[in-house]
C-alpha cells in the first residue's frame, strides 16, 4: 500500500488542479472573453445569446471549483473530464489548430487522474454524490495506472504547446515580442522543438529531476500571456498539477519497488542464510 502522507499529497495536488481549471475557465465566462463567441457558434448560438450565456456558465464553473476544494463530490471531477474535453474540442471545431485541443489535456487529464487514483470512474448514483477521500488506500496496481495516465497527459500538453510553437501561433509570437526577443519566429521554433523533445522524454522514460524542470517551465511560461494573464495561469492548473502529481507518483512507485526488493532479499536470506568461513 502507498504511504498515506504521499498519497494525500497526490490527492490534494490533483484536487487543487481540478479546482483551478474550473475557476480559471469560469473567470473567462464572467468577463465574457470575446473568442468564446466562436465556440458558441459551433452550436448555432448567435453573438448576443453567447454574451448572455457566458456569465452563467462561468458562474457555474466557479461554484463547482469552490465546491471541489471544500467537499469534493466524485461527480465534479467526472463532469470536468467531459466538460474539459468538450470545451477543448470546440477550438478545432471552430477552425483553430487541433494542437489547441491536445495542449489543454491537463484540463481533463487532472480530474481523470484524480478519479483513477480514488477508486476509478464509478457511475452509480450513490457513488457520484459521495466525496472523494484523501485517505482511501491506494494499491500498487492503481498507482501504476495513474502513472500511465499522467505520462500520457503530460506528453499531450507538452507536445501540443510545442506544436503551436512550431507552427508559430500568433499569440505565442506576440509573447516573445513582448519579452523582447529580436527573432520571435526563431524563438518559437526552438522552444517548440525542445517541448516536443520534452514530451517524448516524459512518455518514454520520465526522470523526476527533469520533471521539476518541466514544471518550473510550465508554471513560468504561462505567466506571459498578453491578455488575461492571471486567468490563463489559473486555468492551466491541470497542467501544473499533472506534472507535479507525476513527480510525486514516480517517487512513490520507486519507494514501493524498493520495499518489495527489501522484502524479497529478506525472505531469500531467511531461506538461504549466508554461511561464514
Amino acid at each position: 500500500m502507498l504511504n498515506l502522507k504521499l498519497q494525500q499529497k497526490i490527492h490534494y495536488t490533483l484536487r487543487f488542479a481540478t479546482a483551478m481549471c474550473f475557476i480559471g475557465h469560469g473567470s473567462f465566462g464572467i468577463i465574457t472573453k470575446p473568442i468564446w463567441v466562436n465556440y458558441f457558434a459551433v452550436f448555432g448560438i448567435g453573438k448576443v445569446m453567447a454574451y448572455h450565456l457566458m456569465p452563467v456558465l462561468g458562474f457555474c464553473d466557479i461554484i463547482l471549483g469552490i465546491v471541489m476544494l471544500i467537499y469534493p463530490l466524485r461527480i465534479i471531477p467526472l463532469w470536468l473530464v467531459i466538460w474539459g474535453i468538450v470545451t477543448a474540442l470546440l477550438r478545432p471545431l471552430s477552425g483553430e489548430s487541433f494542437a489547441e485541443f491536445i495542449e489543454r489535456a491537463g484540463n481533463f487529464g487532472a480530474p481523470l487522474a484524480l478519479l483513477l487514483f480514488s477508486g476509478g470512474i464509478q457511475f452509480n448514483f450513490k457513488s457520484l454524490f459521495t466525496p472523494i477521500s484523501p485517505d482511501t488506500q491506494v494499491d500498487e496496481k492503481t498507482l501504476k495506472r495513474v502513472i500511465t495516465c499522467l505520462k500520457i497527459i503530460v506528453f499531450l500538453l507538452l507536445a501540443g504547446h510545442g506544436w503551436l510553437n512550431l507552427f508559430e501561433k500568433k499569440g505565442l509570437i506576440g509573447q516573445y515580442i513582448m519579452l523582447g526577443f529580436t527573432n520571435p519566429q526563431g524563438t518559437a521554433q526552438l522552444i517548440g522543438a525542445l517541448e516536443i523533445a520534452a514530451a517524448i522524454i516524459v512518455l518514454i522514460k520520465p526522470a523526476r529531476p527533469i520533471l521539476i524542470i518541466f514544471l518550473i517551465w510550465k508554471i513560468s511560461s504561462e505567466l506571459f500571456y498578453p491578455h488575461y494573464e492571471i486567468f490563463e495561469w489559473v486555468e492551466r492548473g491541470g497542467s501544473y498539477g499533472a506534472i507535479l502529481a507525476l513527480w510525486l507518483a514516480l517517487g512513490a512507485d520507486k519507494k514501493q519497488s524498493q520495499s518489495v526488493k527489501n522484502i524479497a532479499d529478506y525472505l531469500a536470506d531467511k531461506k538461504y542464510p549466508a554461511t561464514g568461513n
